[in-house]
């Protein structure tokens, strides 16, 4: 009986509980970037389309993300659901293949990696928010039309497509409000040996994007034992240190505090276009102060790009080790 007792608690342990120390540099965006390099991502599915018609771009693009310093590359299956792909007449099956293929891709890039350099690279499959499925910016303000239980299950039959997967943890990214992110929370539970870092969307240097103050999400995510960092993602970077600052607040020495922001570029909805540029240089610059101010881990969201990681991962060889996981 103590034998049994034993195993069972080996079988609801979160992975290893992450061990993220060697987790500084993140890599940059998968959409924008698949979109310059001539993928079609203008359908609902957004860069989830890709993994049908040009898998092998997502695999370069892993690749080059690690070579420019990434030591942990997300998958390309943020805007996968079921929701998703019964808007296009596709069967639940699709969604199953189309998220642990993202993960298969990502494994890919990694084995071929690891003949050129032998360092330890983490998988993180990408799940976006509630809102990304309902492809009509959504996520960026967090008001649906969708009962939290609802909520808890739309996430919840994603995990359970992710559980005999690879991938190392999860990322589940550009969150919008507290309340997606309790739903997560619910959703992880019934599936206690994941682990993931929730990243949230922000409005400005103190809130999230629906409006509730970044320390107090990262004070109540900072229990969980599944949940092995809390982020920044999809914001612009002129609030991110400001940000670190309240998410540290909040979380204290419990989690590690990662950002991804965007460039610096705008996105104009009206246009359907980006505004403003972005220098590589300017962005290690800030990701030096990023790290200064207390982030573990530093990458890129929305039109960034390997050069932009290069920098980062410049930034990090220069930065005060992480004193904490």
């Amino acid at each position: 009986m103590v034998f049994s007792a034993r195993l069972l608690r080996i079988a609801v342990t979160p992975r290893d509980q992450l061990d993220f120390r060697s987790v500084r540099v993140l890599d940059g965006a998968m959409a924008t970037e698949l979109e310059r390099r001539g993928c079609d991502i203008s359908g609902p599915l957004w860069s989830a389309h890709v993994l049908d018609t040009s898998p092998q771009v997502i695999a370069a693009l892993h690749l080059d993300y690690l070579r420019a310093g990434a030591d942990c590359i997300s998958t390309a299956g943020y805007q996968v659901s079921a929701l998703g792909y019964a808007e296009l007449s596709r069967p639940a099956a699709d969604t199953v293949h189309a998220l642990r293929e993202s993960v298969r891709i990502a494994e890919q890039a990694r084995a071929e990696y690891a003949r050129e350099d032998p360092r330890r690279i983490r998988i993180a499959a990408s799940l976006g928010p509630y809102g990304a499925a309902l492809h009509n910016g959504a996520e960026y303000h967090g008001r649906y039309s969708i009962g939290f239980d609802d909520l808890v299950a739309f996430h919840a039959e994603r995990l359970a497509m992710l559980t005999e997967t690879n991938a190392d943890l999860l990322a589940l990214e550009t969150i919008p409000s507290f309340d997606e992110a309790r739903a997560l929370l619910r959703a992880l539970e019934q599936f206690p040996t994941l682990t993931a870092w929730i990243s949230f969307t922000c409005r400005d240097a103190e809130r999230v994007a629906h409006g509730e103050p970044l320390r107090e999400c990262a004070a109540s995510l900072s229990e969980s034992t599944q949940v092995v960092a809390i982020g920044i993602n999809c914001t612009p970077p002129r609030y991110i240190e400001a940000l670190i600052d309240e998410a540290l607040r909040g979380c204290g020495d419990r989690k590690p505090v990662i950002v991804y922001p965007n460039s610096g570029e705008t996105w104009e909805p009206s246009t359907r276009t980006w505004r403003g540029s972005s220098d590589t240089r300017e962005y290690g610059l800030l990701a030096r102060a990023w790290y200064a101010a207390g982030a573990h881990a530093v990458g890129g969201c929305c039109r960034t790009r390997p050069a932009h990681i290069r920098a980062v991962a410049q930034a990090a060889r220069e930065a005060v080790p992480a004193a904490r996981p």
